[in-house]
């Protein structure tokens, strides 16, 4: 028999999710200031705008890594909630391929701004440039259901390497193939710290906003944090 992470039955409200705020506070498109009164023009700009919208081809079936009955409808910020599992980046992540996402969140808030200003942190490595300021809204979540867990063992060591998602893609792939509910691992981040990649939509329970931060680079990588 295959080894598998041990089960957790979490119970557990507020973790933090942070996305930049501009994703937080916008609806299906920002075309619409830009047709005016003219609805024909306004109809022709959502048909544009909704053929690359990944949220919406998700909602209607039309990804291949995640089907439309699993996808949350009528809750508040359901929206958000499907856009993290309809918007996967094309590497993946630690625990989801490109044709899936997943509800990565925080038990602290600390961890969750940990993981933000490393991951843009990169980004700016890639340019040799640390200057920019970006404001990130929380978004709270509560939980209650059984997750794989890969606290307390070190069989998962490979899935926690700070420079390579593969044994974390493969191990989630198997687990999600099983019908897991999600992984709760430490951070790599901040390693006192413990995360949440939940593989199911309609576990994301209480979806609403916290606080809003700024994070400013300013020649350094560890940014200026502020609340907003």
């Amino acid at each position: 028999m295959k080894l598998v992470p041990r089960l957790t039955a979490l119970r557990l409200v507020d973790t933090c999710r942070l996305i930049p705020s501009r994703f937080a506070d916008l609806e299906d498109s920002v075309l619409g200031p830009l047709a005016g009164s003219d609805d024909a023009l306004l109809r022709d700009l959502f048909d544009l705008d909704n053929a690359t919208n990944e949220r919406l081809r998700g909602e209607s079936g039309q990804l291949p890594g995640i089907g439309m009955d699993e996808l949350v409808f009528g809750v508040p910020n359901f929206r958000i909630i499907n856009a993290a599992y309809t918007y996967a980046r094309p590497e993946g992540s630690r625990f989801n391929d490109a044709e899936r996402g997943a509800w990565y969140c925080a038990f602290e808030l600390e961890t969750a701004l940990a993981e933000i200003a490393f991951h843009k942190a990169v980004e700016y490595q890639e340019i040799k440039r640390f200057d920019d300021s970006v404001s990130y809204q929380a978004l709270l979540a509560d939980f209650g259901a059984p997750f794989h867990d890969l606290r307390g063992s070190d069989a998962w060591r490979a899935c926690l390497d700070p420079g390579s998602y593969v044994a974390s893609q493969k191990l989630a792939a198997e687990l999600l193939e099983l019908g897991s509910m999600g992984i709760i691992y430490p951070s790599v981040r901040r390693p006192e710290g413990t995360n949440l990649a939940c593989f199911r939509p309609a576990l994301v329970g209480n979806v609403r906003k916290g606080q809003a931060y700024r994070l400013t680079w300013s020649g350094s990588p560890v940014p200026i944090i502020d609340t907003i």
